[in-house]
């Protein structure tokens, strides 16, 4: 714990249990999932299913690891200390470029929700609002950010269950779509193709999509520094992932297409709005609006937290510049917040320059850093329980279930990934894009910091003689 003296325990038990579902819950369901449906059919299911039980790995990977040693920049540190120093700095700066990526996706998302009411205000406006907003917001105390993480997750959980509970509505009791005469209920699980209608190739496809939706969750591994109580708030808020998967993706999705025929679903728009307006709500859109909107700000505040937490941590193992790792007085990596921020500046000349369809790209790159950086905490995990004694391990207060057998598989999910992103020609350049960021960060290692680790080594040894 004295490791982490210049963060402030803040965050309690309500607050990550949100930012954990908050990061759940994003534009990967509001819009994605549409997408993601129309490649694989009703077996999207299946691919939410097995997505989340391997992401339920990764989480319970990260858990033990981080109640065993709860620090900042988490998984980065592990990388480090159980695979190498390398892995560590691979995987923290591929973290925080991630964070940057999805970032500049979110904040361009948000300047297009914000044009539904003021269509005539220039994007780039709202795009430079809002990062100064979160940006001041993140220089305040991190129980601050827990409040407004609380706040957005709880209205976004709400839209959900709104949503199923709408849905139900329409198929248990005739409301809205019965009316009109529209075949409804779970047979269009099987009609109009079948379950697969695209065959084993359209499931595999959506894989891509899925896994981007779940992209964020391991924000929890981040809190462990800044936790009240991290031995005892970590494992249930990892321990409820199993239900947010089902509640919040499968069922969302299972009412969905067992409304609308799932060729109609997102050709009109938000699968939302379509849910809304058959219940004859005509302010619909304007409801969902508030809501993504919500989903927005959240990820952007979220994503900047992470990405700071992770910079500060890595200062702190001579990983990244030694300025991220000074704290305010409020207990904030404040530099690490004003250099996201900055990074995120570029948004508004993205918003200025390019168009819009260069962000399929950046979701693509975005699932690649995902997969990597949890591929590493399943790897950082292997190599935890290989450096550990059969006392250690079973001293150990939230062990991975099902070991070694379920981490493995885990493992062999990741790698399938990278294979779904190398095979389908949209999202090859992903790939390309992530192999060649993981070779510069190879480059900058060994150029600026296996150096300083290699003079460190030589200045200790004389300090030890004379110890001696």
């Amino acid at each position: 714990m004295s490791e982490q003296a210049g963060l402030q325990r803040g965050l309690t038990a309500r607050h990550i249990r949100f930012m954990a579902l908050g990061s759940a819950i994003g534009t990967g369901l509001f819009y994605g999932s549409a997408s993601a449906i129309q490649m694989a059919g009703p077996s999207v299911l299946l691919a939410y299913l097995i997505a989340g039980a391997a992401v339920y790995m990764v989480m319970r990977a990260l858990g033990e690891m981080a109640v065993h040693n709860p620090v900042s920049g988490s998984f980065g540190q592990y990388a480090s200390n159980y695979i190498g120093p390398l892995a560590g700095f691979i995987t923290g700066w591929t973290y925080a470029f991630e964070m940057i990526i999805v970032c500049l996706a979110d904040v361009t998302a948000f300047g297009i929700y914000m044009g539904f009411w003021f269509p005539d205000v220039p994007r780039w406006i709202w795009v430079l609002s809002i990062i100064f907003f979160i940006g001041a917001l993140n220089l305040c105390s991190v129980k601050v950010f827990g409040e407004l993480e609380f706040w957005l997750s709880l209205l976004k959980v709400g839209a959900i269950v709104a949503m199923i509970l709408a849905g139900l509505g329409i198929m248990l009791f005739g409301f809205g779509l019965a009316e009109s005469g529209a075949a409804t209920g779970i047979h269009n699980l099987w009609e109009h193709g079948g379950f697969m209608p695209n065959g084993i190739g359209g499931l595999i496809a959506s894989f891509a999509v899925v896994v981007f939706a779940f992209g964020g969750i391991e924000i929890i591994g981040i809190t462990a520094g800044e936790a009240k109580n991290p031995q005892q708030v970590l494992p249930r808020a990892i321990n409820a992932v199993p239900m947010r998967i089902l509640l919040f993706y499968v069922l969302t999705l299972f009412v969905l297409m067992a409304i609308f025929p799932w060729p109609q679903i997102g050709s009109q728009g938000s699968p939302f709005v379509q849910i809304f307006d058959s219940l004859g709500i005509s302010s619909a859109a304007a409801i969902l609006n508030i809501v993504v909107i919500s989903a927005a700000v959240s990820a952007i505040n979220s994503d900047i937290f992470g990405a700071g937490r992770m910079l500060y941590g890595m200062a702190r193992q001579g990983q990244a510049p030694a300025g991220f790792a000074k704290v305010s007085r409020h207990g904030v990596p404040w530099l690490t917040v004003v250099v996201m921020a900055a990074a995120l500046l570029a948004g508004v000349v993205l918003n200025y320059l390019i168009p819009d369809n260069v962000f399929l790209v950046i979701a693509s790159i975005a699932t690649f850093a995902t997969v990597w950086v949890w591929l590493m905490i399943l790897a950082a995990q292997v190599g935890m329980r290989r450096s550990m004694s059969r006392t250690e391990v079973a001293a150990l207060k939230f062990p991975v279930p099902f070991w070694p057998v379920a981490p493995a598989a885990a493992i062999a999910f990741m790698v399938f990934i990278f294979g779904v992103l190398g095979y389908f020609p949209d999202t090859q350049p992903a790939l390309w894009v992530g192999f060649i960021w993981i070779a510069l960060l190879v480059v900058a290692y060994w150029l600026w910091v296996r150096p300083k680790d290699m003079e460190g080594q030589v200045a200790s040894v004389p300090a030890a003689g004379l110890e001696d």
